[in-house]
């Protein structure tokens, strides 16, 4: 038996395969506390917790204690002279016309910035040792005074040579029991010191927060007989125990959005779909992520609220746009769709908890491409006249029906979430066309045909059970872990042996880090390298099968180099200039020996039924029939809504839609 639970911003999805099928729960959130929500998901979905073998568990608890500023007194620790490092940041503007523009907001102040005594050189030699006494003297009382309870090391250098960082964290893990120590090389062996100091100070503000919210909800669990394996999602598609995550709290940072990644991912490669632009559509947000070659792209140039993070994640582009998405008009009197959102409490007009603003779910009911008897399988009430009332201001201020408001809502957000997915495919050197659009969550399939038609996209895949493909993505992704370091070097005539000597020196380390997780012997590598030809102030990542590095040569090393500078910047492919290594980063994967399998769970609409839909500012005779009815190759032509308990997916006039041999629903323009 395995179970997947993701506490999303709006509901908690549960799905569990096992011997007897597939259970399939979502419940609201419960925002003041995730892990009750988690288990209240358990608890509604009536598998007894004694007989699952695997639990992986997904949650924003981390990325809301930084949003919210809700994680634990933190001290800062660097060299000597370097204090203010995380107030000075870098020089560049995101908002290079707001007069009123400030830096982002570290979550450590400067009261709570120390330094000491050492010195290590950028060659990793050893300038001033560090001041042992002076850190008994001055150091450990000023942070026991200050009561912290996370203290974040980051000293100059140390990704050459952590030797001052891991004695430093040694001396105050002995006089400050009971404090979590994180130190900067274990976090991130990258240069730019900046980056560096703000992931470390950020992996330590949250981890008391995820290390008492796993504990909790171990606890809960083993109360209620649960023996079995539990894992935690990472931000780079892949798992780790819970225990090794404890110990690397920043990998907890968008554990969700990477879930349903990787579900779309495992479920469309059984459709032989491997160039994905997957488009999750929830209750608070959109997420967007580009894959190719079954592979979706990894970053490592991410920033929360502002402020950057240096590891190894999915390149997700996230947006205010989800269900709970707030319609406004602005100071300039113009329509608006997020990014404040009425979350699960007290959540949509229509969910009849007290909320009156108007929200894209809202004009969905409106439209009448979301059904009230038909709301989460009709297992949840929805008022369709408190959508109305609602809307209705807003429509009267425009001299709108209420139909054309609500169609003008969803248009305004599908614009914002094509600019999404351009941002991260276009942009970066990858045409839309060339793929296809995966939409999930539980508003995604609603959105994907308008979304797909404006990016010229020609083909839709919709996972079966579609609202909960992110709980799926937890029990079918890999065990994934990443070692990194920087190690500057000219790709010359020498390169094909700085990679092999690379490979081998992080190769030992990940291993050890793996053996250490537990998580087994057979492990699958790659390497990928951070490139640039000389004088550039920016890197290109080249990745490197394990099979590969034995036989790689210098020019190997080079053209590989080339066509990804030339993907990405059009240049680069025929130029004879001088190149470097920057840095590397090695992921070590322990693959799922079995993938469960999804299929399309029953509904209870069974047979097609005449029905009315309002788009495009007209209403249209459609049909209704439910996911689960359809046979493989059946064909639905729009306008028409397709259900499953979890989402609606609406097919718009000249679009066909069939349903594939995997359960996965096709979309193709007529």
């Amino acid at each position: 038996m395995r179970v997947g639970i993701e506490v999303g911003g709006t509901f908690t999805d549960l799905v569990a395969i096992g011997p007897d099928g597939i259970v399939v729960t979502k419940v609201p959130s419960v925002p003041k506390a995730p892990d009750e929500g988690a288990f209240n998901a358990l608890v509604a979905s009536g598998i007894p917790i004694g007989t699952i073998d695997d639990l992986a568990h997904g949650s924003t608890v981390a990325t809301n204690a930084v949003l919210e500023r809700k994680g634990f007194p933190t001290a800062f620790v660097t060299t000597k002279g370097f204090r203010d490092i995380l107030a000075l940041q870098r020089h560049g503007r995101s908002q290079i016309y707001d007069l009123e523009y400030q830096k982002p907001v570290p979550v450590v102040t400067r009261a709570a910035s120390f330094e000491v005594a050492e010195r290590m050189l950028a060659d990793g030699s050893v300038l001033d040792v560090l001041d042992e006494g002076d850190v008994a003297a001055r150091l450990v009382p000023a942070l026991r005074d200050g009561g912290y309870e996370a203290v974040a090391i980051c000293l100059l250098n140390s990704y050459v040579n952590p030797a001052h960082e891991r004695r430093l964290a040694e001396l105050l893990a002995e006089a400050l029991p009971g404090v979590h120590i994180t130190i900067s090389s274990d976090i991130t062996r990258e240069f730019r010191e900046f980056e560096r100091a703000s992931t470390t100070t950020l992996s330590a503000y949250v981890q008391p927060v995820i290390d008492r919210y796993i504990a909790r909800f171990r606890q809960r669990l083993a109360g209620a007989g649960f023996q079995g394996r539990f894992s935690v999602m990472q931000s780079n598609g892949g798992r780790l125990p819970a225990e090794a995550m404890r110990a690397n709290a920043i990998n907890a940072l968008l554990s969700g959005p990477a879930a349903g990644v990787m579900g779309a991912v495992r479920q469309t490669g059984r459709s032989d779909y491997k160039n994905l632009v997957t488009l999750d559509i929830g209750g608070t947000s959109t997420d967007v992520c580009v894959v190719t070659g079954g592979v979706p792209q990894l970053t490592q140039e991410f920033s929360l609220d502002g402020l950057p993070i240096r590891i190894p994640l999915l390149d997700i582009n996230t947006i205010g746009a989800g269900g709970g998405s707030i319609i406004w008009v602005d100071d300039g009197g113009m329509l608006r769709v997020g990014p404040h959102s009425a979350g699960a409490d007290p959540g949509p007009a229509c969910y009849g908890r007290g909320g009156t603003l108007p929200t894209l779910t809202d004009a969905h009911v409106i439209r009448g491409t979301v059904r009230p008897e038909a709301f989460l399988g009709g297992r949840m009430q929805i008022d369709a006249a408190a959508s109305a009332r609602a809307l209705k201001p807003i429509a009267d201020r425009f001299g709108m029906s209420l139909e054309a408001a609500a169609d003008s809502a969803v248009a305004l957000a599908n614009a914002n979430i094509v600019r999404a997915i351009q941002l991260i495919s276009t942009e970066r050197g990858h045409d839309p066309r060339d793929y296809v659009l995966v939409p999930y969550g539980g508003a995604g399939p609603l959105h994907a045909a308008q979304v797909a038609g404006e990016l010229g996209i020609g083909t839709i895949v919709v996972p079966p059970s579609a609202g909960i493909i992110s709980a799926y993505g937890l029990i079918a992704s890999d065990f994934v872990l990443f070692e990194s370091l920087t190690r500057r070097a000219p790709a010359d005539r020498t390169a094909a042996d700085t990679l092999r000597d690379v490979f081998a020196t992080m190769r030992e380390r990940a291993l050890t880090r793996a053996e250490d997780a537990g998580l087994g012997q057979k492990v699958q590598l790659t390497l990928t390298a951070e490139m640039r030809f000389v004088g550039q102030a920016f890197e290109v990542p080249v990745t490197f099968e394990e099979r590969e590095i034995k036989r790689i040569t210098a020019d190997g090393v080079r053209k590989r180099f080339g066509d990804a500078h030339q993907r990405v910047f059009f240049f680069g492919g025929e130029a004879d200039k001088p190149i470097e290594f920057v840095s590397f980063r090695l992921g070590l994967a322990a693959p799922l020996q079995e993938l469960p399998l999804l299929t399309e769970t029953a509904t209870r609409t069974t047979k097609e039924t005449a029905i009315r839909l309002h788009d495009d500012k007209r209403w249209h005779d459609g049909r209704l029939r439910s996911r689960a009815s359809m046979k493989p190759r059946d064909r639905v032509r729009g306008p028409a809504l397709l259900e499953d308990p979890t989402s609606t997916l609406y097919v718009p006039p000249g679009w066909i839609a069939r349903r594939d041999e995997n359960d996965n629903t096709v979309l193709e323009r007529a």
